[in-house]
């Protein structure tokens, strides 16, 4: 945004520094300034304004910062009109659309001669000013529309009022209208779409752009100056759809101030009327009381000195900040200020008026918020204000107080235990987005009808809050297979959301995902592919460091419904802990793998950590190496095909003879020599004890327990 600091000076022609010092002030206080560029007579700031600072997007609004900088008084703008030639029948305006148009200002001038612009406004040199900020001159018309903006912020737009057919109407367009904009696009609107019409058909975007139609031309005689506030959600929706960007959608999308409508159109007809003319009638202004409600006639804020000093701290001046220090700066920027409880009495504000009444030095004011500043909403708010304003280099550099030393999240233990597991196991941490779209939502959550929608979406790919890592993590795995990296092994420890926009809950899960080959474990190792089992060991690897009485994994028929649909139904198992189920895990349904063009198998799953963290963590115990020899014994077992290798697991668990130390599945022989649907286990078995060299026949006692326990799971000793 460009600022003439000679237009400034035509406000505040007191400003008692030079261009470079107004510059650095007001860059002090967030209205940040650039570029400075000498043209001679004063400068030209080249400014980054804030999107919360509408307010400052304009020559006014800068010349408001600086009086409020200096202690200057800042004159209201106030544009003098002719005298009405008669009292005609109002213009007819009506708004429908009373949820996205607040309010509508409509004066009706006649006589109107269109042709070059004069200068105006104290002397102003119009075609200095519009070259300098590279603003082309078309007609009076056109630029006194283009001057209200650069002055004080307001858009406005003026019809050829001889082309508008019955009154005006503020609506949303019917699907299918056309409109033929001033960019000379014929666009087909959308139900959605905010218009203002006459009673026949629609005259322009509103807040957005104007119509072909009704365009102002050199035959135009009599002329319509609107001046309108509409909502800047329903701009930026109607701007976006349409793919258009105007100087009056830029600020109407951030929030206009509702009551600078009829100065705007003030300070537009009195350019127009300079070449001659007459006005017909009062200004029709037409207002939407809810909406005035929440912009120009909110609620008073209480705001207590003694909170100022308690959040903005020390000063450098002695000093500090006193009281007219803060009506000084408050009053500056438009609020309205009273120290007693009237204001409150009047509003009906009980428990602001019981807050002003406790304070017996009065330092406490009611403040009025302008209009202008929607963006101040609580006492908060004002407190920033007014230490801008005040400059955030006239504070003191002191620490904040703290009393307390920093505290670990009760999960930060667990946590690490599981980003230490998953590392250790030769996956890489990653972050994905936050967002997933409306279709993952659904396919993923682990409960449907959970998943919370956000209200202004960046696109339909990111439309709602995540209810699930899995979707990132299928985005990143197929990032990485499309190019080139074969070999991908992934984690992400996040949050996940569920619940409904009045009530969002949050939950921490881990999401992994695997897919290529394991790295070659020596000479005679080939490499070889990542399976099931791999990714299952990880699991267990993490859910050995929690504590649980019971832990197991099982599958459902697909038939059930049960298995995630992300999921292969025949490649998946849940996981549970003490009969609650903690995740799922297993190969990408061949579906999902489609969709998402991927050739390889890919094994993916999710933990539900905000489950898993409520057992506590296992603690590690050293036991000193014993020094006497282990004895190792295998065991040839038969079993049915039916039987595997779980309950043999549990039942030696259960013997709990602290010598038997270890024991594994040495090899698996399938043979048609054995019974039919049986199968011969190869059973290693280690017996060692920490305080003597065991007897053969303490080995034989422990070899029949074993084989007892065996028989009882389902297996036979071979013979």
């Amino acid at each position: 945004m460009k600022i003439l600091t000679k237009w400034l000076r035509a406000y505040l022609p007191e400003l008692p520094v030079d261009d470079a010092k107004l510059a650095e002030d007001l860059t002090l206080r967030g209205i940040a300034v650039e570029g400075i560029y000498d043209i001679g007579d004063g400068s030209l700031f080249e400014m980054d304004v804030t999107t919360n600072r509408v307010d400052a997007m304009n020559h006014y609004g800068v010349a408001r910062e600086a009086a409020a900088i200096y202690g200057l008084a800042l004159p209201a703008l106030n544009f003098a009109l002719p005298d009405l030639r008669d009292a005609a029948t109002p213009f007819p305006v009506r708004i429908e659309a009373e949820d996205v148009c607040g309010r509508f200002t409509a004066r009706v001038l006649r006589g109107i001669a269109i042709g070059e612009s004069r200068d105006w406004f104290k002397g102003a040199e119009v075609a200095t000013y519009f070259g300098l900020l590279e603003q082309k001159r078309i007609s009076n018309a056109v630029d006194a529309t283009n001057f209200a903006w650069l002055a004080m912020g307001q858009p406005t737009h003026a019809f050829d009022l001889d082309k508008i057919e019955g009154g005006i109407v503020v609506r949303r367009a019917r699907k299918g209208e056309r409109l033929k904009t001033l960019d000379g696009v014929e666009r087909v609107l959308d139900a959605e779409d905010l218009i203002v019409a006459d009673y026949v058909k629609p005259l322009g975007l509103a807040g957005v752009m104007g119509g072909w139609d009704t365009m102002i031309t050199p035959a135009t005689t009599n002329v319509l100056v609107e001046a309108a506030w509409f909502e800047p959600m329903a701009v930026r929706r109607t701007a976006r759809r349409h793919g258009l960007h105007t100087d009056a959608s830029h600020r109407f999308e951030r929030g206009a101030d509702i009551n600078a409508g009829p100065v705007a159109s003030a300070l537009v007809s009195s350019i127009l009327l300079a070449n001659g003319g007459w006005i017909e009638g009062d200004l029709v202004d037409v207002r939407v009381a809810e909406i005035e409600a929440r912009t120009a006639n909110r609620k008073p804020v209480a705001l207590e000195l003694s909170e100022v000093h308690r959040i903005l701290g020390k000063t450098v001046d002695a000093g500090g900040i006193s009281a007219g220090t803060v009506e000084g700066v408050l009053t500056a920027l438009g609020c309205g200020l009273a120290k007693t409880a009237e204001l409150g009495k009047a509003a009906g504000l009980a428990e602001l008026v019981k807050t002003a009444e406790l304070v017996e030095d009065k330092s406490v004011w009611l403040v009025t918020l302008p209009s202008w500043r929607l963006d101040l909403e609580r006492e908060i708010d004002l407190i920033e204000e007014v230490a801008r304003v005040y400059g955030y280099n006239g504070f003191a550099k002191t620490l904040p107080e703290f009393g307390e030393g920093v505290r670990a999240l009760p999960w930060a233990e667990s946590e690490a235990a599981v980003r230490r597991t998953l590392l250790a196991a030769g996956f890489h941490e990653a972050i994905s987005s936050t967002f997933c779209s409306a279709a993952e939502a659904a396919l993923t959550a682990p409960q449907p009808g959970l998943a919370v929608p956000l209200g202004n979406p960046l696109s339909e790919e990111a439309g709602v809050l995540r209810p699930s890592l899995v979707p990132g993590m299928l985005t990143m795995i197929a990032g990485n297979l499309h190019r080139d990296v074969s070999d991908v092994r992934l984690f992400e420890l996040g949050t996940v959301f569920s619940g409904s926009t009045e009530k969002v809950e949050e939950r921490a899960a881990v999401a992994f995902g695997a897919v290529g080959s394991l790295p070659e474990q020596g000479a005679l190792h080939a490499a070889r592919a990542i399976d099931f089992h791999d990714v299952k060991g990880a699991v267990e690897q993490v859910l050995s460091r929690f504590q649980s009485k019971a832990l197991y994994f099982d599958r459902f028929p697909a038939e059930a419904g049960i298995t995630p649909e992300w999921l292969h139904p025949y490649r998946s198992a849940r996981v549970a802990v003490d009969g609650a189920t903690v995740g799922w895990f297993g190969q990408l349904h061949p579906r999902e793998a489609a969709a998402r063009k991927l050739k390889e198998q890919v094994l993916v799953g999710e933990i539900y950590l905000d489950r898993l963290y409520k057992l506590p963590l296992r603690k590690a115990i050293a036991k000193e190496i014993s020094r006497f020899q282990p004895v190792r014994r295998d065991f040839s077992l038969i079993l049915d095909q039916s039987v595997e290798w779980e309950p043999i697991d549990q039942a030696l668990k259960s013997l709990q003879i602290p010598e038997l130390v270890e024991w594994r599945v040495r090899e698996v022989f399938r043979d048609a020599r054995l019974g039919a649907g049986e199968y011969s286990l190869l059973m290693g078995a280690t017996f060692q004890a920490a305080d003597r060299t065991l007897r053969e026949e303490e080995l034989q006692s422990f070899q029949a327990q074993v084989v007892e326990a065996v028989g009882k799971a389902g297996a036979r000793l071979r013979s």
